[in-house]
Order: C-alpha cells, then sequence, then structure tokens
C-alpha cells in the first residue's frame, strides 16, 4: 500500500513537471514566432504591422488602465510612506522616507505594482477575447484565408503591452512619488514633506530609472504572451474561455515575480 502510494505521488508530480514543461516550450515556441514576424516587419514592407491596429490595442492595453494604475499606485506610495514613518521615527530618520519612496517605487514597485494591475485588466481581456475566436472558430478562419493568426492577432497584442507597460512604468513611478508626499504632508509633518523632492532627487540616479523601464518591458512581454498563448489554446466554449482568463492571471503574477527575482540579481551582479 505504502509503495502504490509513493508511486502514485512520483506519477503525479511527473505529469506536473512534464506539464509545466510542455506549457514553457509552447510560451517559448510563440515568443520566437512573434519575434520572427516582428522581425519580418521590419525587413519586409508587406509583413509590416498596420499602425490603426497596433494603436488600437495599446488604447485598449494602457490608457484604459491608466486610472486602475492612478490609483493603486497613490495608495502604495502613501502606504509606504505611511508605514516607514514608524521604525524610522525611532531613530529620528523620518526624513530619509522620501529617500526610501524613491529608491523602492522607481527601482521595484512603479513596475511590478502596475504588470499585476495589468495582467488582471488587460492580460484577462486579451486571452477571454481570443479564447471567444478560437471558440466561434475565427482563428481557424483565419488560417483559412492563409493569414497567420502569430502576426494578425499576437503581434500587435504583444508589442502593446511591451510599449504601454514601459510608459506606464513612468507614470506610476511619479504617481507613487506623489502619493509618498501626500502623505508626508497630510500626516507626517513639515520634518518630512519639506525638501520631500529634493532629496528623492538626491537618492536617484538614472539607472533606478532604468532599471524599472527594463523590467517593465519584460513584465509587458511575459503579460502578453501568456495572455495570447492562453487564449489560443482555449478548449471546451465558454467553460474554457473562463478557464484561460484565470489562468492568465495567476501565471502573469507568477511568470512577474519570477521575472523581478532574476532582473534583480542580474543588477545586483553587475551592480547597477
Amino acid at each position: 500500500m505504502a509503495s502504490t502510494h509513493r508511486r502514485n505521488a512520483v506519477e503525479f508530480l511527473g505529469a506536473k513537471l512534464l506539464g509545466g514543461l510542455r506549457w514553457a516550450g509552447g510560451l517559448s515556441l510563440l515568443g520566437r514566432e512573434t519575434l520572427r514576424w516582428a522581425g519580418r516587419g521590419v525587413v519586409h514592407r508587406r509583413a509590416r504591422l498596420r499602425r490603426g491596429t497596433l494603436s488600437a490595442q495599446m488604447v485598449r492595453v494602457g490608457v484604459r488602465s491608466l486610472g486602475v494604475v492612478f490609483v493603486v499606485q497613490s495608495f502604495i506610495g502613501a502606504i509606504l510612506a505611511l508605514q516607514m514613518a514608524a521604525p524610522l521615527a525611532q531613530w529620528g530618520q523620518e526624513s530619509q522616507i522620501p529617500r526610501i519612496v524613491g529608491a523602492a517605487g522607481f527601482r521595484m514597485l512603479g513596475p511590478i505594482i502596475t504588470a499585476v494591475v495589468l495582467s488582471g485588466f488587460a492580460g484577462a481581456s486579451i486571452a477571454a477575447e481570443l479564447g471567444t475566436m478560437v471558440v466561434a472558430e475565427e482563428v481557424e478562419a483565419l488560417e483559412v484565408m492563409a493569414l497567420n493568426p502569430v502576426r494578425f492577432l499576437v503581434l500587435p497584442r504583444v508589442l502593446a503591452t511591451f510599449i504601454m507597460m514601459i510608459l506606464l512604468t513612468v507614470i506610476a513611478d511619479l504617481i507613487l512619488a506623489f502619493g509618498g508626499y501626500a502623505a508626508a504632508w497630510a500626516a507626517l509633518g513639515p520634518d518630512v514633506y519639506r525638501g520631500y523632492w529634493d532629496r528623492m532627487r538626491d537618492q536617484l540616479a538614472y539607472m533606478d530609472f532604468f532599471t524599472g523601464l527594463i523590467q517593465g518591458g519584460v513584465f509587458g512581454l511575459l503579460i502578453g504572451l501568456i495572455a495570447c498563448f492562453e487564449g489560443l489554446g482555449v478548449r471546451g466554449g465558454a467553460q474554457g474561455v473562463g478557464r484561460a482568463t484565470t489562468l492568465t492571471v495567476v501565471y502573469s503574477i507568477v511568470a512577474i515575480g519570477a521575472a523581478a527575482l532574476v532582473c534583480t540579481m542580474i543588477f545586483y551582479a553587475f551592480g547597477l
């Protein structure tokens, strides 16, 4: 009996491992195909992506999520300032709050919180849209007309999430900084908010800003690819669409965390 349980556990873990490797391999192949079509669009004029298609996706992915990003990042900035006030007050270092808000926000919290918001706002929407197209056999219709789904469906959405994630990261950094300033002005007193921007500027370097943008671009690519991969892989009608939407958000958040760790390790190794 014990040996049977062990065998079942090994089979279960093996099946999960193979499933994870199969998923990662499929995502990698989709990324390679998307990169190939992006390269062909640069070289061959007929393969170029239409501006209207890309701009429509950028509006849908980025502009419409701007309000949510604004609210969430302003709260994060205020929370970070208020949470740091008590421990720093024990050492009489409340004036260092702007430096902490700037360093943490620009290097990590700005891009990573924005990516999580975007995965739920835009990633789920992309997966649901593509999944509905699969169920309605619209993707098969494209293939019948010799139109590549990666070129016409995946590429514009991945490019849109990549570009808008970078732009949203810039906006999120500023909003987070203003949220910290608002909390300092409203609750922490003049010792904190006077000279707030000067101390933040003294703390930050250009590389703090650029590392955040690099991470934002990586997160955007992951969100777009995962959403498209799950959407195009829908099976089982409306239930499959709902499952793909849920998995897109879950996998995107896990991928964002893993990518943030890898980026941090690389930046640390190179002293960035």
